[in-house]
């Protein structure tokens, strides 16, 4: 992916830019004159390093604005001096003046600060020069840092991809539940459409533990997420919420279109025996309750899931191998866990 610079400043400045920066293979390169319109691309589509001119009207206003938006930080912003006056007090007050003023620019939110002179004569061609050369070599400061963040947000998001999986089902996990449910929830209020809620448990999955050992049902709990996974519709999210038991957002879907989708899932377990390996097959089957979105639950969506646990321990206690929804009762035909070995 190639850099992206915003250019805060007018044609003219550009034209006293590096021809370097106008490499289209190497950079991404956009500008723009006024403040609100370059406020505005900064929030929609944050550029790798902002160039600002400094007698552009509104320069100093987005070097403050950008400083106080914590989130884009990593913005690399390069702050070219060319106001008339600042140059010709800068020739008559010497260097420490100089120093001073870079102070101040770097205090108000630059990276870097370069003087750039007014036009280019026999006096200032040297200066154009190194200060041209100043840019290119703050440019690569600008690159480093941009690719960095890159590379760190290429790690954040594989350590949140792991953070937010269970490593033995491959599913989300409860962490991810907490944090996706409030978001579906409120996508589902927004725009005015339903949002549905299963929590399954598996029949009698304490005997197999007990009669195979703990590996044997890790390795159950990982064929039954694989076939829950296999039979979702795109819309349906899976979570492995805790031991036995697993929660399914079911986005877009009302009270009964749920029953459907448990009722679908609680055949499927049911209907084909579990190869462990080439000697043991086990057939299982599972308990479910139902819940949908009502008006009065909370945004992090905590009734919602009590209502539907409420609706699993019913299941359970009703027999299990069922489906309990908050609305109305479906009965599946109940079995205990049948162990087929060959």
């Amino acid at each position: 992916m190639k850099i992206s610079i915003l250019i805060f400043g007018s044609d003219n400045f550009i034209a006293k830019l590096p021809d370097q920066i106008h490499d289209a293979n190497s950079f991404n390169l956009e500008v723009i004159t006024n403040l609100n319109q370059a406020i505005s691309r900064i929030q929609i589509t944050p550029p790798d390093i902002l160039i600002v001119q400094t007698s552009c009207d509104g320069s100093m206003e987005l070097c403050y604005w950008l400083k106080e938006q914590t989130k884009l930080s990593w913005i690399y912003c390069i702050l070219l001096e060319d106001r008339s006056q600042l140059l010709l007090d800068r020739s008559r007050y010497g260097r420490e003046w100089e120093l001073e003023m870079t102070s101040i620019a770097l205090r108000e939110g630059a990276d870097a600060y370069i003087w750039l002179p007014l036009e280019e004569t026999d006096s200032t061609s040297a200066e154009l020069t190194a200060s041209q050369n100043l840019l290119l070599a703050q440019l690569t400061i600008g690159l480093r840092k941009a690719q960095k963040y890159r590379d760190l947000i290429r790690t954040n998001d594989l350590l949140s991809a792991i953070a937010l999986a269970d490593s033995l089902t491959e599913l989300s996990n409860r962490r991810a539940l907490e944090w996706d449910l409030p978001r579906q929830i409120q996508k589902a209020r927004t725009n005015g459409t339903p949002l549905s809620l299963i929590i399954l448990d598996v029949d009698y999955f304490k005997k197999v533990n007990d009669s195979y050992g703990h590996l044997v049902g890790d390795r159950l709990l990982q064929l039954l997420s694989n076939r829950l996974r296999q039979n979702l519709r795109y819309q349906d999210t899976a979570f492995r919420y805790g031991g036995e038991e697993f929660v399914i957002i079911l986005s877009h879907t009302s009270c009964d279109e749920a029953v459907v989708v448990a009722r679908r899932l609680n055949r499927i377990v049911s209907e084909q025996p579990f190869a462990i390996n080439n000697q043991l097959s086990i057939n299982i089957t599972i308990s479910l309750g139902t819940a949908c979105l009502r008006m009065e639950d909370d945004v992090n969506g905590i009734s919602l899931l009590n209502r539907a646990d409420q609706c699993l321990l019913q299941a359970k206690a009703a027999g299990r191998n069922c489906v309990i929804s908050c609305e109305k009762y479906f009965s599946h035909h109940t079995s205990h866990l049948r162990v087929v070995s060959s």
